[in-house]
Formats: C-alpha cells, structure tokens, sequence
C-alpha cells in the first residue's frame, strides 16, 4: 500500500538543484508537497528552474551559508521536511598519506555543512517534522583512495543516529546511495557510461543507479512515520559484493 504523508507539506531541499536532491524535488512536488529546491551554483539554479516548471520554489544558498539558508527557513514559516543532499565540500580521491592536512579536512565541509542546515533549521521545524540526509556507500565499503568519503559518510550516519536520539519526537534518517549516473560523473565525458557499468560489474545489481531511484529512498523515509535514526541503503547491493 502506498504512503503519501507529503501532500500540503513544506520541504526544502538544500542542494536540490541538481542530481539526487534535484530528483527528490520533483518526486516531493508531485507527490503534493510544496518544495523550496537551494542549491550555489547558478548554473544549477538555471537548469532547476526550467525542470520545476513552476511546481516549485528554487532559491540560492550554500550549505555554510547560515544567512542565506535562514532567509529562505523564514520564507517557509514552518517546515515539515529538512533535506540536505549538497555535497558542502571538496574531496581528494587519493590515498590517505598522499594527501595534505588541508585536503583531508576539506573533505569534512560536508558535515559541517550538514551541521548548520540543521542548526539553522531547528527553531523552524514543526513538532512531527522530518530531517533527511544523504551519506554514501563508501561509510561501509570502502575502496583504495576513498578514505575522505568514507570517514565523512560514516560522521554523517552516525550524526543522523545522535540526533534521531537527541531531538525526538523528530524524525531524523539518512539514505546512502552507491554508484548513481549523475553529473558528478561527467568529467569522464565520453567514456562516462562505459567507466560506471565497468565500476558497478561486481555488484548485485550490476549497472548504476539512477538519481530518481535514490530520491524514492528519500521520499520512502519521509513519508514512513514509523522510521528514525535509521540508514537507507539504495546501492544496488555494493555494500554486499
């Protein structure tokens, strides 16, 4: 039986224009809710703008950014759903001890960033709200050269199981995806297709996933009421090959 707890909700997505949170956008507004979509980079607003047809608000804001992610909280009023699906920071794919200091703790941008969206949007939240994040695979399989994603993935679950405690009645959750055809993925250019099904031939499902099947794992969390503290696999079976 399906779930549909998000007509006539407020959800606003930082990082919502583009890839997952993009996607959750879309889903969110034709399920009923009425969605605020933030991202930073114009380019992404522009590309947001034209895909929400005017279903639904797109605003800009970056995930450090308290002024402006209050600007658009105080725009909503009350919020029924948090999401954060940004990126919030830069990660150095290389092996550990080949890394500077500084790369490593870039990497962390990410949590941080999650951290204020929720410390800027707490006084907004409504009693029965929902709060949302996205991890990665990595956190609990972890390949060579992706210790930053890993480690920051893993402070991310484990931030998401605090806080479910910590705010109560609140319902806190976070969705890891594993290998999605996104634009992350386009520097590869034309050997991008070819590269992801090579990087997803051990898995269980053995191609890449698609932003849209990972914004059904965000949308399934903030429609179960019977969901918190809890993390959402929607990997394609990598965390098992």
């Amino acid at each position: 039986m399906a779930v549909n707890n998000l007509a006539g909700k407020n959800v606003v997505i930082i990082g919502g224009t583009a890839g997952i949170g993009l996607a959750t956008a879309i889903a969110a507004s034709e399920a009923g809710a009425k969605v605020w979509a933030a991202g930073r980079s114009e380019a992404n607003l522009e590309k947001a703008r034209a895909a929400s047809a005017g279903k639904f608000e797109v605003r800009q804001a970056d995930t450090h950014d308290a002024e402006a992610l209050e600007a658009i909280f105080k725009e909503v009023g009350k919020i029924d759903h948090l999401v954060s699906a940004a990126v919030g920071g830069e990660r150095t794919l290389k092996p550990f001890l080949e890394q500077t200091e500084e790369q490593w703790k870039a990497a962390y941008d990410k949590l941080w960033g999650y951290a204020k969206v929720v410390r800027t949007g707490a006084p907004y939240l409504a009693d029965d709200a929902a709060i949302t994040l996205v991890s990665g695979s990595p956190a609990r399989k972890i390949r060579p050269a992706q210790s930053p994603l890993s480690c920051v993935g893993a402070a991310v679950e484990n931030m998401v199981r605090c806080l479910a405690v910590e705010m109560a009645p609140i319902r806190v959750n976070v969705v890891s995806p594993g290998t999605i055809d996104t634009a992350m993925f386009d520097f590869m250019g034309e050997e991008k297709q070819a590269n992801l099904q090579g990087m997803t031939t051990t898995h269980l499902i053995k191609r890449p996933g698609t932003a849209e099947e990972v914004a059904e794992g965000l949308l399934f969390v903030m429609n179960n009421k019977f969901v918190t503290g809890t993390t959402v696999d929607v990997d394609g079976g990598r965390i098992l090959s």
